[in-house]
This record gives C-alpha cells, structure tokens and sequence, in this order.
C-alpha cells in the first residue's frame, strides 16, 4: 500500500479518555528513547495535569486516532516562562509504538501548525532530544522549520551525553508589536 492508499488518522482535540494511552506513549520514550529528557515516567494524573495546564493556558493538546486507535498525540506549550517570551511556543510531537511512517506525527504536526497560526504566536520552536533523532528532524523540516542551532551534550540519559536539536518556524508574521 502506498501513501494514498493509507487511511488518514483522524485528528481531534484530546479527551479525558485518552490519557491512559497517552501515559503510555510517552512511557515508552521516557523508558527506551533519547526523544525526551524526562527519566521517570509520569502517572496519568500527572499527564491529566499537563494536559490541565496547556488548555488553562489556551493552547491545544491532539490526539490522532488511526483504525480505532489511539496512535499519537501532539501539543503547544510555552517556551519559555518569562514574558517577554509570551509569543514563543514550542511543540512536542510523540507518536505511539507500531505506528511509525504510517503519517501520524505528520498530522499531527500539521494540525498543531494551523491551530497555533490562527493564535496571537508568533514563532513555533521545536526542542528535539537527540541530534540522532532523524525522524523528528527530517518532519519537522518538511513542515517549514528552519535548523538554527545544536546544544551539545546537555542531556545525559541511557548511560550516555545527548545533545538537543533546535529548529523554528514562523507561525504568524505579523510586522506589528503585539500588545
């Protein structure tokens, strides 16, 4: 099957529901990948907090659904917590095991992408655990970020340093001050 013969996934706004599944996602990177920096994988109360917190700050929190399945989830989180970072988002994008190439993190991302756009943000900056991580790198290039930078060795994790990869994306150009 080729990639127009391939179902869609069905993106949708998470839902209370959903995050058994999304704890188990991200259990997975936390326990056997490089993709995120957290080493103890949280509870899904704590995954209910976060999600808690980004739909406080106005700021969207997608799943994707693929054959009856939850397949991944993506979401916008502040970039930083100062203020004059206000307009600065970053994504975070984790799609679930055995899903991989099937077009999950594609949209997703781009669904996250069209969402934040329609915001008062300015600029969308994606952090990506490992310069070896070339899935990430190459998805989000796809959808229009630029490479601007590589921490080196910042992380350690897995008994080995890793670095972090930076890329960024105008979301809205607007050439006036925002208030």
């Amino acid at each position: 099957m080729d990639s127009h013969d391939r179902p869609r996934p069905l993106v949708r706004d998470a839902a209370p529901g959903d995050f058994d599944a999304i704890a188990r996602i991200y259990s997975h990177y936390v326990e056997h990948a490089l993709a995120t920096f957290e080493e103890i994988a949280p509870s899904v109360d704590e995954m209910r907090a976060r999600h808690a917190a980004i739909a406080a700050a106005g700021l969207p929190y997608l799943v994707a659904e693929l054959d009856g399945r939850l397949a991944g989830y993506a979401y916008a989180s502040a970039y930083r917590p100062r203020s004059a970072y206000r307009h600065t988002i970053e994504d975070s994008v984790y799609v679930a095991e055995g899903f991989g190439r099937c077009g999950i993190g594609r949209a997703l991302l781009t669904a996250l992408i069209e969402r934040c756009g329609r915001g008062p943000w300015r600029q969308m900056i994606a952090v990506i655990g490992n310069s070896g991580n070339a899935g990430s790198i190459a998805l989000h290039a796809q959808l229009g970020f630029e490479h601007v930078g590589v921490l080196r060795d910042v992380g350690f994790k897995h008994g080995r340093w890793v670095d972090t990869v930076l890329m960024q994306r105008a979301l809205n150009a607007a050439p006036h001050a925002p208030a």
